[in-house]
Formats: C-alpha cells, sequence, structure tokens
C-alpha cells in the first residue's frame, strides 16, 4: 500500500518531466517529419501524410482499450508490485530508443510506416496511465495545478527544445544533410528514456479502496465467448457514456479544435517558410525556437488559470494566436525588408497564445472525472484520458492526411526546392484559413465553460456531502446549479427525485 505524500516542487518537476517526451517528441514530428520525409526520404506529400494518419489511427484504437485496461490492471502480479499506472512508464522507459529510427534516411515506406507505427503505441501506453497520475496522487485543486503547472513548463521546455535544437543542427550540417535529423533523434530518444523512467520513480498512486479489493478476491471464471463480446461491448458502452458529462464535451471539443489547429500549424509552417516567404529552413526552426517565451508564460498561466479560470486562458490564447495569423498574412502579402525581425517578434507572441492553448486543457483534465464521479459514482480516470486520447490521435491523423492530399493535389512537387504557384498558394492557405477557422470553433465552445477553481471546490465538496449524508434535498441552490451545469443533468435526475422546473440560473463564475 502506499501512503499518503505531499506534492512538492522536486515531485512536480519529476512528473512533469515525461511531457518533454509528450510535449517534445510530437513538435518535432509535427513540423519536420513531413517536410523531411518529402526533402530527403523522396516520398510523396500523400506517402509521408499516410504514415502519419494510418499510424495513429491503429494507435488511436489501441489508446481506447488502454485506458480501462489500466483502470483494472491492479488485479494482477505486475500492477501490485509497480502500480497499475506507473507499470507501464518502466517498461516504456527503454523502449523510447524506438524514436531515433523514425530519422534514418534510405529507408523504405513500410520501414518507416513500422517505426512511426511502434512509437505511437509505445507514447500511448505511457502517455496515458501518466496523464491520471494527478488524480492518483491528490484530490486539492491547488496540489494538482501545481503539478500540471509543472507538467506544462516542462512541456514548453520540451517544445523549445524540440524546435530549438534541430534548427541549430541543420544550420552546423548545412540546409541539404539528413545527418541533422538523425543527430537530433538520437539526442532526443535519450533524453524521453531518462525523463519517463524519472516520472515513474517520484510518483505514486492512491491506496486500493475496499471495492477493488473485494473485487480481487473473486474466483477466476472462465468466461466464454459470448461474455467476452458482451464485455467489449460495454467497454464501448462506458466510452460513450463519458461525452454524457456536459462539462467533457465541451472540454473535448475545445482540446480538439484548438490543438488540431495547432497541428495544422506546426506541419504546414516550414513549408511556408521555405516555399512562400523564401527563407530557409533554419530560419523556420529559428522562428519555431520562439516557444521559449512559454516558459513564463506557463509559471504566469498556472497562476492566472486559478484566478482567471480556464474560459478566459482560452479566449486570451486563441485571440492572440489569430491576430499573430492576420500579421503573417499582411508579411505574405505585403513583403518587406524588416520581414525577418517582424517574423520574430510575430513568433513570439504567437507561442504565448500557443503555449495559452497546450496549458490549460491538461490542466482543466484532471478535474473532470470528478465531475464523472456525480454520475457515473466510480472513478474512471483512465476512461477519460482513453477517450481524449483517441479523438486527439483520430483527428490529428485526419488533419495530417489532409494536408498531405492538399499538398498533393495542389501541385506540390517532392524533393524539389521550388514549387509551382499552385503548391505555394494551397500552402498559404492551409496555414490561413484551415488554422483560423479551428481556432474560431475552439474560442466558440470557450466562452460557454464554467469549470473553475470556485465551481469545482463547490462541485467537490458537495460529493463528498452526498457520500456521507445522502441527503440529496440539503443542496444549496448555488452548488445544485454548479452541478446541473457541469455535469448535464438535473439534479432531480442526479438522484432520482421527482423532476420540477429548474429555479436557479447559471452565471459565469
Amino acid at each position: 500500500m502506499t501512503r499518503k505524500k505531499n506534492i512538492t516542487i522536486p515531485v512536480s518537476i519529476g512528473y512533469g518531466l515525461t511531457d518533454i517526451m509528450g510535449g517534445g517528441a510530437f513538435t518535432v514530428i509535427g513540423a519536420w517529419l513531413l517536410f523531411y520525409y518529402t526533402t530527403f526520404v523522396g516520398l510523396s506529400p500523400m506517402e509521408a501524410a499516410s504514415i502519419v494518419a494510418i499510424a495513429r489511427i491503429v494507435d488511436a484504437v489501441v489508446s481506447l482499450f488502454m485506458g480501462s485496461f489500466t483502470d483494472h490492471f491492479y488485479k494482477n502480479y505486475f500492477g501490485k508490485k509497480f502500480g497499475r499506472r506507473r507499470f507501464f512508464l518502466l517498461i516504456g522507459a527503454p523502449l523510447m530508443l524506438v524514436y531515433a529510427l523514425l530519422w534514418l534516411d534510405g529507408m523504405s515506406y513500410g520501414f518507416y510506416l513500422a517505426v512511426y507505427l511502434a512509437f505511437e503505441v509505445i507514447a500511448a501506453m505511457v502517455l496515458i496511465p501518466w496523464e491520471t497520475l494527478p488524480s492518483e496522487m491528490t484530490k486539492d485543486f491547488n496540489a494538482r495545478t501545481k503539478l500540471s503547472t509543472c507538467r506544462m513548463f516542462l512541456s514548453a521546455s520540451g517544445t523549445f527544445l524540440a524546435t530549438f535544437i534541430p534548427g541549430v543542427l541543420i544550420a552546423h550540417f548545412g540546409e541539404h544533410n539528413a545527418n541533422a535529423y538523425f543527430i537530433n533523434g538520437i539526442v532526443f530518444a535519450v533524453a524521453f528514456m531518462a525523463c519517463v523512467f524519472i516520472s515513474w520513480k517520484v510518483t505514486w498512486e492512491r491506496e486500493i479502496t475496499p471495492e477493488m479489493l473485494a473485487e480481487l478476491e473473486k474466483d477466476n471464471v472462465k468466461t466464454s465467448w459470448l461474455e467476452k463480446m458482451n464485455s467489449v461491448a460495454m467497454l464501448f458502452k462506458d466510452y460513450a457514456s463519458t461525452l454524457k458529462v456536459r462539462a467533457f464535451r465541451k472540454h473535448l471539443a475545445i482540446y480538439l479544435f484548438s490543438f488540431t489547429a495547432k497541428d495544422v500549424y506546426n506541419t504546414v509552417f516550414v513549408f511556408f517558410c521555405v516555399y512562400c516567404l523564401n527563407v530557409s529552413s533554419a530560419l523556420a526552426g529559428t522562428l519555431l525556437s520562439m516557444s521559449i517565451v512559454g516558459l513564463p508564460v506557463t509559471l504566469l498561466a498556472g497562476v492566472a488559470i486559478i484566478k482567471y479560470g480556464p474560459s478566459r486562458l482560452y479566449m486570451f490564447g486563441y485571440s492572440v494566436m489569430l491576430i499573430c495569423l492576420g500579421g503573417l498574412f499582411l508579411i505574405y502579402q505585403f513583403p518587406t525588408d524588416n520581414k525577418v525581425m517582424l517574423l520574430l517578434i510575430l513568433a513570439a507572441a504567437y507561442q504565448v497564445g500557443r503555449c495559452v492553448l497546450e496549458f490549460t486543457p491538461w490542466n482543466v483534465f484532471p478535474f473532470i472525472p470528478d465531475i464523472d464521479e456525480m454520475i457515473s459514482h466510480q472513478r474512471r480516470e483512465g476512461l477519460f484520458a482513453a477517450v481524449m486520447t483517441f479523438s486527439r490521435k483520430t483527428t490529428v491523423a485526419i488533419a495530417t492526411f489532409a494536408v498531405g492530399l492538399l499538398l498533393q493535389s495542389g501541385g506540390f512537387v517532392k524533393g524539389s526546392q521550388v514549387q509551382p504557384q499552385e503548391a505555394i498558394n494551397t500552402i498559404a492557405m492551409l496555414l490561413f484559413v484551415g488554422t483560423s477557422v479551428l481556432l474560431l470553433f475552439a474560442f466558440w465552445q470557450a466562452t460557454t465553460f464554467h469549470l473553475n477553481k470556485k465551481t469545482h471546490g463547490l462541485f467537490v465538496a458537495e460529493v463528498e456531502r452526498m457520500k456521507a449524508t445522502h441527503d440529496a434535498k440539503g443542496i444549496a441552490p448555488e452548488t445544485q446549479a454548479v452541478v446541473e451545469d457541469l455535469t448535464g443533468y438535473s439534479w432531480a435526475r442526479l438522484n432520482n427525485l421527482p423532476e420540477k422546473a429548474p429555479e436557479n440560473a447559471v452565471t459565469q463564475l
């Protein structure tokens, strides 16, 4: 059994180190992989994009089962000994070395597909259980925010390193040397392995409840194929049930629209710099490395999310990004001698918005299972993490494939340093229209998202009160309004009481 421990800064840092892999690996992949495969390996945009799309769709399906699998992993020897979540960090650490193989030059399409698929599955095996650990380690809003803030600070560090180091290596080895990418892959693979291992070492999981112990004591009974099929059907029913939670539906929509917007931007940005603005890929790397501004912004966002709530942070971040896209459009349409300086300023400002975009959803996520507990009377962190990961990977696959399809249909010529005007127009359209439309959808959802420190505190207090008293009629009017808004259910329906006309309206808190 694990004794209760304090969430200290060193513990929070140790936990957050894994997001150097989560943020860094996929930043490099998003920004450079399609460019590398089409420029050096000789794959077409469709072939390069299909590698990412196929791997992430397969991985998305695997991720669906991973969450539920970790929820119940305490039943076997390894789960008892190493933890139902943390076991996967322990075995995932050495497997991070697979990342370096993505950047080998001169291999076949099948090789790149197999390696990328393997890395996606390994990353999901680590990230899904790791994402549940704040909910395992503490219920306190401020303690979870400390964990999430350290996580996102280190994620921002990983994002910076993932953009800065490739730019330095490309400048050192030259624009047309593939060795820069392979050396970059080795450096990050070793770093990812160390980070995941440290996270395993410093984290813990909550005590096994009496309900879990009762399930452990049940006799193992062989199940028929029909029972197994029913079990799988019930699992998908459980996944669908997560969408009944109103706060999660809004959270998921905000997360998917905003992160997909960021993915489209990252995927197209190097192409845009090289072919639309006629600057070097090394400069593109320098512009992306302005993500270093995310380090202090993450610390400020950790304070702001407590004071102002997630909704206002979302709207601030999206507004900054949209303004910067407008600035890039003006530079593209009206070239100037001060182009590089203006690009650096816009790149730095964009990274402020991008950092807030990435910071906020994963600070919100640990509180979603608390909302669900009022409805399901269960702790289902793994289930929600799996749904988020599945949805994210599916949308990334679709977005990446769409970018590759549009690039190829727009006349992009693989391996060429000069592109036809049709291809240049397509790249610009993807950057400006694709990113902006997705951000606007996320902005729209954020305006009605009411989960924050105050509403969460009221909600958790009510959950604990109900556990202690079972008095459904003793709820305060303000708390009832919060519960109904966040769950999407009336209080009467949650407690099997006779329905009556609502008396309270939810206001922005």
